[in-house]
Formats: structure tokens, sequence, C-alpha cells
């Protein structure tokens, strides 16, 4: 149903940097950018992207309080190597990659260089 999800930044080039290395991991590239907004996607598949955007406002981006990204992976080692890519590329810890509930939901959750909240997942 989510067509894409686009993150504020007030760094571009270093947000960029850590959202090619996660994309990347998922098989998706840069499908769109220009100076102020970048997006990764798969426009073959349709899938959810996610984008990068310097604010239209002027303003500096900040955190949505309660917003999250979940990135779906394929399967518990790519969650442990998405998470652990993650915290490399200097990610703040939320929640190591690991079983949550009943078992059947696995997830690691990290913070972006922005301090947006982040999770690779899956089910």
């Amino acid at each position: 149903m989510l067509g894409y999800v686009t993150l504020g930044t007030n760094d571009i080039q270093k947000a960029a940097e850590f959202y090619d290395k996660i994309c990347a991991e998922f098989g998706v590239g840069r499908m769109m950018e220009d100076e102020n907004f970048i997006a990764w996607a798969d426009p073959a598949t349709g899938g959810c992207g996610v984008g990068l955007t310097k604010p239209f406002d002027g303003q500096p981006a900040t955190v949505g309080n309660g917003v999250m990204i979940a990135f779906q992976a394929k399967d518990k080692e790519q969650v442990d190597k998405v998470y652990n890519l993650a915290i490399e590329l200097g990610a703040k810890d939320e929640g190591p990659a690991g079983p949550r509930g009943d078992g059947s939901f696995y997830a690691g959750y990290f913070r972006d260089p922005d301090g947006h909240k982040c999770n690779v997942f899956c089910m």
C-alpha cells in the first residue's frame, strides 16, 4: 500500500552514503536525485522506496517522534547483516537484531545518521 517514505536530512551527502549501502543490501539503488532529494527503489517491481530530502520550507530537518521506517528482509541472516552494517556505518543501536514477541518476528532497531528510527525485520 505504501509508495515510498521520505526522511528529512540536514546533511544529504552523509545520509546518502548511509542509505546507498543499506539499500544496496536489498538490491536497490538510486532511482531519482537532484541537489535536494535522493530516492532509492526498484522501479521495475513498484515496491516501496525510501527518499531523503532537505526540507522544502528551508527549516532544519528534525526527527518525528514515534515515526519509524521498517526495511523488510528476506530472512534472519539478512536482518543481521543489515543491522550490523548500519551500526558499522555509524547508526545508533536501538535494539540488537533478535526475536521479538513470540519469536515469529525477528528485528533489529537503529537510528540513522540524522536520528531517524529504523528497523530491519523478517517474519
